[in-house]
């Protein structure tokens, strides 16, 4: 049986990770598929760092197109990040009849519905497991295991920065900034944390798992996203008091023609399963009408993980590789005729209970005015608790309220932060529960 040929762009942590198994596991991978899987060339900017391999045996360059390019190379794996220059060599290796893999969540959210085109007119296969979820294979659980499921909803701690910033402050009582510099101390977070303390990362990942679960093209650019950076100590602990931990979550849910996508901190009730991933961890649910409740869980970024889930593609493409991909499942889980292009819900009408938190100045008559404006907005209160008095005389209240829509409530919080009494600083959170 015909061997597949790997090129390899990138040895940066992941690149690193997917040399180590192809070298290291090349005996386990073809008793595994009856072929040899063999990594033949690879590309990388700095070749002089010592990446702890041996790489004697593999064609080394500083040009990313000398691999794309040559002929003894049938597949290209993409480990470079980002939209540009990995876009324009993700196409050029398609267009020189090259299957591709990548771990690049942005590439996919962004470029996707462009590549697996290409790819389909070509024959040809790109796998993308890695982009979510690391080292869990949630994308292939989600496009294979509940392939006979209407999925219901799915809810994901996708970026491990985050998660473990949260957990560090609920543990140590600490700050954001705090514990975002100690994060990039350790390597969690990078020197310009944006794509993940803001959502963008967990946007990226939600936005492919939607387009999968629901049929539906990708529409990252539609994501509500909101990130983690106006979480205090204070609000940990008035969610802790209440029974909740706050994790950021990518949400989706089907309703029609429309899809619910939305990131943001979110408070979980502590006895679900998703507010005991902690740390760096990563954890997927997904909910059938058939499967019921699924969940996924493991590490969702590093070498090792994130690697072996590239090296799991690319061995699903060697077991069709030369007779055609007709036996893979659609990169998306739905034959590409199917798929629709499926509104995404305005946030002012997704319903759910919320966590606000107000600055108030501590004088009487002031939470009578706040619940009045609530009530004038048909929105019922579940609990309400006044913290201690902070040195400028302000003082913070936490509320959760019953289920209402959005819009009720950021119209009734616009006419709140407008009394003189209260601060515009209010904080707003969703809440979820979950059925397992």
């Amino acid at each position: 049986m015909s061997e597949l040929r790997v090129g390899l762009l990138g040895l940066g942590t992941i690149g690193t990770g997917v040399a180590r198994i192809l070298l290291q596991q090349e005996s386990l991978i073809s008793r595994r598929l009856g072929k040899p899987v063999r990594l033949v060339a690879a590309a990388d900017r700095d070749l002089t760092r010592d990446r702890g391999i041996d790489l004697s045996g593999v064609r080394l360059g500083d040009d990313a197109m000398d691999v794309v390019r040559a002929e003894d190379v049938d597949l290209v794996v993409e480990l470079i990040g980002g939209y540009e220059p990995a876009r324009s060599f993700v196409v050029a290796a398609l267009e020189h009849g090259k299957h591709v893999v990548t771990a690049n969540k942005a590439l996919i959210a962004k470029h996707g519905e462009e590549l697996f085109a290409l790819a389909a007119d070509r024959g040809l296969a790109i796998g993308f497991e890695a982009a979510v979820g690391g080292g869990i294979p949630c994308l292939k659980a989600l496009r294979e295991g509940c392939a006979a499921n209407a999925i219901q909803s799915i809810y994901g701690i996708l970026n491990g920065t985050c998660n473990f910033i949260l957990t560090k402050m609920e543990q140590e009582g600490a700050a954001y900034d705090a514990v975002l510099r100690e994060a990039q101390a350790l390597g969690y977070a990078e020197a310009d944390p944006t794509f993940d303390v803001e959502g963008i990362d967990t946007a990226h990942k939600l936005a492919i798992l939607a387009g999968m679960a629901f049929g539906a093209r990708i529409r990252f650019d539609e994501v509500y996203t909101e990130g983690i950076n106006r979480i205090t100590p204070v609000d940990i602990a008035a969610a802790a008091e209440l029974g909740y931990r706050i994790k950021l979550l990518g949400i989706a849910k089907p309703h029609d023609e429309q899809i619910e996508m939305r990131v943001h901190p979110t408070l979980v009730p502590f006895d679900s399963q998703l507010a005991n991933v902690n740390d760096s961890y990563n954890a997927v649910m997904i909910s059938g009408d058939f499967v019921e409740h699924t969940m996924y869980f493991g590490r969702g970024a590093g070498e090792r993980p994130t690697a072996s889930a590239v090296v799991a593609d690319i061995m699903d493409i060697a077991r069709a590789h030369p007779d055609g991909i007709g036996h893979l499942p659609p990169p998306m889980g739905f034959v590409d005729q199917a798929r629709r292009d499926l509104a995404t819900m305005p946030m002012a009408d997704v319903a759910c209970e919320y966590y606000v938190r107000l600055m108030v100045r501590d004088e009487p008559g002031v939470i009578a005015a706040v619940t009045s404006i609530l009530a004038d907005h048909r929105i019922s209160l579940e609990a309400i608790m006044q913290k201690e008095r902070h040195a400028t005389n302000n003082v913070p209240v936490v509320m959760l309220t019953h289920e209402t829509r959005e819009g009720n409530l950021q119209a009734a919080i616009a006419r709140i932060t407008a009394l003189d009494a209260v601060g515009d600083d209010a904080l707003i959170l969703r809440k979820e529960s979950f059925a397992a």
